[in-house]
């Protein structure tokens, strides 16, 4: 959520801004600002009205006791309509802050100033590019086809207990799965995050918090009878953990990884594009959370990027980082960075992680904050990234790895599945 007295102070820049994102902000920043002045103006109104009615309940007391009682009754009907009137400025008061919180929610975060323009993905900017794209074997398969030939993932099955997005692992496929979660997590804790388990539902608050709330794309699971949450990512839980805290600044930077399920609607997810592993409802994925100090955050997201490039030339997987353009950029992001591995029997790039610098927007909403050196409380940095989302990296490997004898499993993970080849 951005700051008021930042939006007081920058409101131009933040505007023109925010048309990287197609977005009007002139109207939504305009429409800030007035509620803000209403909302001090009301204030100042509510302050002089209880100042007034405690001036003049002391002046009764004082009369009372000079046994002027008719005065202080004269005046005691004053304090009566006073009470009445700070009653109503009180409701309205109430009224103009949750008319500007909604407002406020309503407005994405301002883009980083190497963000390019843009609508959709396909403006989205190229930075870097690895690996060389195997030349497969003659009538290479999708990874459904192999996972079927090869009985490590059923899609029907999953249909059957649940619903289309819902895949079974079996066997050797649910050993690969397990052997991924082992090994991201433990690349993360090598390079200083510390692991942690997360609850998989959150309450209104938390989703509120990090920015998934209110929901405008519908695609939360929602628990209606304890108005809980499925969480999309563990980005939600760990950032939370948080939450209305002041940390210490000699802790920067905080550091966690976390692996979680994550459940998503995708809503209007149809076609070809979104087969087998492409797109589902429920995935695994490990996360990395950091909170850092404002001047560190942007030294700490390029690391982030490295962090995950290294996972993946260990993986030996042919991949690209693509810088966001506004217009394809989440709403709470000023930056986000995407990798995208290549997947050769499909011929398309999927994507596998995104790792993205927040930087004061989460923490306000949160409360989340530090003391400067002068004891001054400021808002911290958030970060997030995918390290990594499995079901991609899987059907990449899947693909990739195929050979006129199975499936090849990369070096890296052998010591973790147990066996070389499917």
């Amino acid at each position: 959520m951005l700051q008021l007295q930042a939006i007081r102070d920058h409101k131009d820049e933040f505007i023109k801004a925010l048309q990287k994102r197609n977005v009007d902000g002139e109207s939504l920043l305009n429409g800030v600002l007035f509620l803000d002045e209403k909302r001090r103006t009301t204030q100042t109104q509510l302050d002089a009205t209880l100042a007034e009615s405690n001036k003049l309940s002391k002046e009764i007391g004082m009369l009372f006791k000079s046994g002027k009682s008719q005065e202080a009754n004269v005046i005691k009907e004053k304090t009566g309509s006073l009470k009445e009137e700070s009653k109503q400025l009180s409701e309205a008061l109430n009224g103009i802050n949750e008319e500007l919180q909604t407002l406020l929610f309503q407005i994405p975060n301002v883009p980083h100033n190497s963000v390019p323009s843009g609508n959709t993905d396909d403006d989205n900017e190229e930075i870097f590019r690895e690996g060389d794209i195997p030349k497969l074997i003659e009538k290479a398969q999708p990874h459904w086809e192999l996972a079927k030939k090869h009985d490590i993932i059923d899609f029907e099955l999953g249909v059957k207990v649940t619903g289309a997005g819902f895949p079974v692992y079996k066997g050797k496929g649910a050993r690969l799965q397990r052997a991924l979660i082992s090994y991201f997590l433990d690349k993360n804790a090598e390079a200083g995050y510390t692991e942690i388990q997360v609850p998989h539902l959150v309450n209104e608050t938390s989703g509120f918090g990090t920015g998934q709330l209110p929901d405008k794309e519908g695609q939360m699971y929602h628990v209606g009878e304890d108005d809980l949450y499925l969480i999309p990512t563990a980005e939600v839980p760990v950032t939370n953990l948080f939450r209305d805290e002041i940390v210490n600044e000699k802790e920067f930077p905080i550091c966690y990884t976390a692996y979680t399920p994550c459940f998503r609607r995708e809503a209007g997810s149809y076609g070809a594009h979104v087969r087998g592993l492409n797109r589902l409802h429920q995935f695994d994925k490990v996360e990395i959370v950091r909170v850092e100090h404002p001047q560190n955050s942007y030294e700490a997201l390029d690391g982030m990027v490295e962090h995950v490039k290294n996972i993946l030339r260990e993986l030996k997987l042919p991949y690209r980082i693509l810088r966001l353009c506004g217009g394809d950029l989440g709403f709470t992001a000023a930056l986000t960075y995407d990798f995208e591995v290549f997947s050769t029997a499909q011929d398309r790039w999927l994507e596998i992680s995104s790792v993205s610098n927040f930087e004061t927007y989460q923490a306000n909403r949160l409360k989340l904050r530090y003391k400067d050196e002068n004891g001054k409380s400021q808002f911290a940095h958030t970060l997030n990234g995918s390290s990594l989302a499995l079901p991609r990296v899987l059907a990449g490997i899947l693909e990739n790895y195929q050979t006129a004898d199975g499936i090849q499993i990369p070096e890296v993970l052998v010591p973790y599945c147990g066996f070389d080849t499917i």
